[in-house]
Order: structure tokens, then sequence, then C-alpha cells
């Protein structure tokens, strides 16, 4: 049988980065069509109504001039652009188109891609880009970020294949695995099967296949939704991981003004007790308030297809387990502040305790000396 080609597609790289802790975004449009004179765009869903899928803020898309990478030897002119959302992440896209490719050569221009500008690659080209955005959005940041986590994401994308077939088909006429893993090597049975769980198609000729770090997308209707959602997930992934970093190590810091506090034994004791709870409250407010942003970025409520990748893709990334360990450590945080609100409040009472036995003693010391 011939090698299946694909007549349209492309191979897209994701670099996403935290850098500040919310973005202005109604200002970084202005900033962008000042400095950069071009106007931005709020991203909406491309296929998925509305009221099926939508953004929490809807994120804004800002078009950058296209650059040339090289890539197996050959330089390859790859289309840019950057997506901002609120809660403070920069997701930079570098798309190269495909046409007419059989599938071995795909693949390999796949795997080449992440060569050059994959986790391991070197980050030159990355932050020129990420450099260029920030320059004319520094504005619009509150709070940059001073060191900048990242995720990077891989997608390979057909939109036609030279001759229409089932998903089934497809996956009984090309090996997927090469592709979703980069290894040269043949994986072991129980490796494929893990590789290829995670599999979805809803119509008989569109597939979408997921991994940790690479995604297939099959889709000859060219509509980016399933891009999108793994883009968000990748995202919310993203700030949880800097809020579970930032609250590792908020901790020791808390246990040692906890612990120098409570050695204090002086008038003035209350007061502290007081100052560190409410730096206490302040940090979980901040966190929950923006963590609830992330949680939130995107809702999906009527279509079961895209919930069903979006849920996939958050389970995969271990957004929940992240979650779960921000919410455990906030507790700790939030503990720890009822605790010191309630010391302060002894204190507080200790305090005025003694202030009236100084007064009556006073007031004693005074009866006697007038009676004496």
């Amino acid at each position: 049988m011939a090698e299946l080609r694909v007549q349209a597609g492309a191979v897209v790289a994701l670099r996403l980065f935290d850098v500040a802790d919310t973005i202005d975004l109604g200002q970084a449009e202005r900033l962008w069509l000042q400095r950069a004179g071009n106007a931005a765009s709020r991203s909406r869903l491309s296929a998925t109504p509305s009221k099926a899928v939508a953004f929490d803020v809807p994120p804004v898309v800002l078009v950058l001039e296209p650059t040339r990478i090289e890539i197996d030897g050959t330089a390859v002119d790859v289309s840019v652009s950057a997506r901002l959302y609120d809660f403070g992440v920069v997701a930079l896209s570098l798309r190269a188109p495909v046409a007419d490719l059989d599938w071995i050569a795909f693949t390999r221009f796949f795997n080449s891609l992440d060569g050059v500008v994959g986790p391991a690659a070197p980050q030159a080209i990355w932050d020129s880009l990420l450099t260029r955005v920030l320059d004319v959005l520094a504005p619009a940041l509150t709070r940059p970020s001073q060191n900048r986590l990242q995720e990077d994401y891989l997608l390979a994308i057909v939109q036609r294949w030279e001759s229409p077939l089932t998903a089934a088909e497809l996956l009984e006429r090309v090996d997927l695995v090469p592709l979703l893993s980069g290894e040269k090597r043949a994986l072991a049975e129980g490796a494929r099967r893990d590789l290829l769980r995670q599999r979805y198609s809803y119509y008989e000729d569109d597939l979408v296949v997921l991994t940790w770090d690479r995604a297939f997308i099959c889709e000859p209707r060219s509509d980016s939704d399933v891009a999108d959602v793994l883009e968000v997930a990748n995202a919310q992934l993203l700030e949880l991981r800097y809020y579970d970093e930032l609250l590792d190590d908020e901790l020791p810091r808390m246990y040692d003004l906890v612990q120098a506090t409570r050695r204090t034994r002086h008038l003035f004791a209350p007061r502290r007790f007081a100052d560190l709870a409410r730096r206490l409250y302040t940090l979980v407010a901040e966190v929950t308030e923006l963590t609830e942003r992330v949680d939130n970025a995107l809702q999906v409520t009527e279509d079961v297809y895209l919930a069903r990748i979006y849920t996939s893709a958050l389970e995969l990334f271990r957004v929940p387990a992240v979650g779960d360990a921000v919410n455990r450590k906030l507790a700790i945080v939030r503990d720890t502040y009822a605790a010191l609100y309630d010391e302060a409040s002894d204190a507080r009472g200790q305090l005025m305790e003694l202030a009236v036995v100084i007064l009556i003693l006073i007031e004693i010391g005074i009866a006697l000396l007038r009676h004496g």
C-alpha cells in the first residue's frame, strides 16, 4: 500500500511564559496598536457556539512579523503569534505550513521542529520573540515576574489527506507513535498503548490524540478549537505551577516569621502578631483571586466532545493535582493566619488585664497616700 500523503496541514510549536501577576488586556491592545502598528484581536473559539464554550476573559491575540528558521537544513518561513491571558501568561506560537508530504516525511519534519525550538533546543528564538512583545506591553503588566516559568507543547495538524479516509482507516495506515513520542527506536507494546490511549473522534473523519507534550490533530474542517483548548490547559498548568512554587517559597519564610514573632515578649508583640496575620491574609486573598481566574479561564458547557478533550488534557497535564497542592498550601497559610489572629487577640487581652491591674494598684496607692 502506498505511503499516505498529507496534502495540507501544519506543525505548531507553543512556548508559554508566566510574565506577570496580571495583564491589563485593554491597555495591551492599545499599546500594540500604537507602537507595533497592528490591531490586536480578542480570541473566541472558531467552530463552537459561544454559549457552549467561552473564555471567561477572552485573551488577546497579537500577530507578529513572520520569521525564518532552519529545519533539516532547509530555511522555513513560519508565522508567529502571541496570545495574552489576563492572569499573566503569554503564549507564543510558531506555525509552519505543510503541503504534499508523505507520512514519514511529515513525522520527520515534526520531530525536526522539536529539535530546533523544543525544550532541549537553544532558547534564543523564544527569548527574542518574548522581548519583542514585552518591550511594547510592559506598561500593561502588573508585578512582572522575575523568574519566568515556561511550558511548551507541539501540535501536528492535518487538514487534508490525498484522499478522504476515516479515523479508523487512518489508525490502520499510519504509525502515530514515532510522531507522538519523538523516539527513533521501537517502543514496547505497553508503551505504545499508553501513548495512544487518549484519542478522540466526533465525526468519522476527525481524530485527536493527546500526550503530555504533543498532540496529533486531524481536522478536515480546519477549525482550531482543539488547538485552542490545549493551549488554555497548558496556560492553566503554567500559572498553577507558578503559585505552587510561590507558596513553596513562602511557607518556610512564614514559619520563620511566626517563630520570631512568638519569641517576642514585649508590649509590641500584639501588633507584630496582627501585622503578620494581615500579611498572610493578603497573600491568601491574592492567590485565591488569581487562581480562581485561572480555574475559570475557559467554560465548557454544551459541547460534549470539546469538553472531553479539555477535561482529558487537564487531567493529562496534572492541572487538578497541582491545583490541589496549591489549595493545601493555602489552607496551611489560612490556619496560620487564624492562629496568629487568635494569639494577637489573646495578647491584647492580657495587656488589657495587666493595664487594669496596674490602674487598680495605682488607685489603691493614691488612696493610701491620702489617708496616710
